[in-house]
């Protein structure tokens, strides 16, 4: 861990935490990963079956989701370009890259949004925008 990040769960939030997360994040070690999410935490995927995306509920179940991506998109890695904190809420603005075990490429920029509670992750909300060819006759308004 670096010298300059909080350890988990410690202190208030603060940018030297946020790039704490983000370097766990990007060493896919998905126990050093869990260990900044609370218990009950809830994280909402990008894209899901839900409007919000696809929900996760608890840090074990977070824990899996990950393990399960890592294993499409091993080198999976987050770029940060701009991070901001207000008080117990956080802001990630990032280009996440990778290669699917399938060999598709993963270009994508997006955020983060989250919430703390004693300094641990009790909710992520991630966002990213997504280039995809417009098919003739798609709607304007569809994603």
């Amino acid at each position: 861990m670096p010298d300059t990040a909080l350890p988990p769960g410690e202190g208030q939030v603060s940018l030297a935490l946020l790039t704490e997360i983000s370097a766990s994040f990007n060493s896919r070690d998905v126990d050093r990963i869990a260990a900044h999410f609370t218990e009950d935490a809830v994280f909402f995927m990008a894209s899901g079956p839900e409007p919000v995306g696809r929900t996760i509920r608890g840090r074990a179940a977070i824990r899996k989701v990950l393990a399960d991506r890592f294993k499409i998109i091993p080198d999976m890695h987050w770029g940060i370009e701009h991070e901001y904190v207000c008080g117990d809420r956080a802001v990630s603005v990032w280009r996440v890259t990778g290669r699917g075990s399938d060999g598709t490429v993963l270009d994508c920029r997006g955020c983060d949004l989250y919430e703390f509670r004693g300094g641990l992750i009790c909710r992520k909300d991630t966002f990213w925008k997504m280039v995809r060819p417009d098919p003739v006759g798609r709607s304007a308004l569809l994603p």
